[in-house]
């Protein structure tokens, strides 16, 4: 099993409008497709997204580029704030699957696969993009092949 985890590119301040309603700042826009272009020739069978605009837009920017033809999955246990283990839990039948969200869930989640325990997050910038391999999504049985940052 493989998964790819992108933390959103750069958003908007807090406080212009609620959390989950803020969008890429055009940095942000510029740091994913940086990213994305990492991603050209990997092959991802599905594409996970936060319901959050920045992740959604993240997604959109993702999928253009890498020509993905099926559709983003958007899921709720994506957030920001949710449990790792919670995430984990989804993971079980998925392979070669993109997640897009935000911190603290995507240094928790890398942080949680890798160790066990989510004392140890993993820091990642906006646009940053993680490589997990395993066996399972299981609390420390994946293994952190790298982080890049845009």
């Amino acid at each position: 099993m493989k998964l790819w985890v992108l933390r959103h590119g750069e958003a908007e301040p807090h406080g212009k409008r609620p959390d989950s309603e803020r969008a890429l700042t055009a940095h942000g826009r510029e740091e994913v497709l940086r990213t994305a272009a990492k991603l050209i020739g990997i092959p991802i069978t599905a594409i996970y997204a936060s319901p959050y605009l920045r992740a959604q837009e993240t997604a959109e920017i993702v999928r253009t580029a890498l020509n993905f033809a099926p559709e983003i999955r958007t899921v709720e246990w994506l957030t920001p704030d949710n449990r790792p283990q919670a995430v984990a839990e989804q993971l079980v039948s998925v392979d070669h699957a993109l997640l897009i969200s935000h911190n603290p869930l995507v240094g928790n989640l890398l942080g949680y696969l890798q160790h066990g325990h989510v004392q140890e997050p993993e820091a990642v910038q906006t646009a940053g993009l993680a490589e997990l391999e395993g066996d399972l999504p299981l609390a420390g049985a994946m293994k952190l092949k790298g982080i890049k940052h845009p």
